[in-house]
């Protein structure tokens, strides 16, 4: 992890939000129809997210941890939605999405918002 001044808070935010994607992937109950494929944009969206925010709390060395620790998440939510049956169903293709958001993410990250925590940091010590 980056040397950042508020560690506790972004690590509580990033269970978080590792926390509302683990629900939101295995929580059963009625769902909202989704058009099309349109199912597979939100995966790759959210992962894309996750990838992002990772890349912005752990230094570029560690980036291929990042994607290898949330290519496991989504292959063991995939999993789980498989073997649990409430309502969902493990799905390869879902597994494909969350490996191109990924992918995306982590290459926004090394591109230009990797750091982005350490950014912010020094912006609001200056205020």
């Amino acid at each position: 992890m980056l040397p950042l001044a508020y560690a506790p808070v972004w690590v509580a935010a990033s269970l978080l939000l590792v926390a509302a994607v683990v629900y939101g992937s295995l929580a059963g109950g009625a769902q909202m129809p989704v058009p099309g494929q349109f199912d597979k944009l939100q995966h790759a969206l959210a992962y894309a997210f996750l990838a992002v925010w990772f890349t912005g709390i752990f230094s570029r060395a560690h980036f291929w941890k990042v994607a290898l620790g949330l290519a496991g998440l989504g292959l063991a939510l995939e999993f789980m939605q498989h073997v649990m049956q409430f309502g969902r169903y493990g799905d390869p293709w879902d597994m494909l999405a969350n490996a191109a958001g990924i992918g995306a993410g982590v290459a926004l990250g090394a591109w230009r918002t990797g750091g982005w925590a350490l950014k912010a940091e020094q912006w609001l010590s200056r205020r």
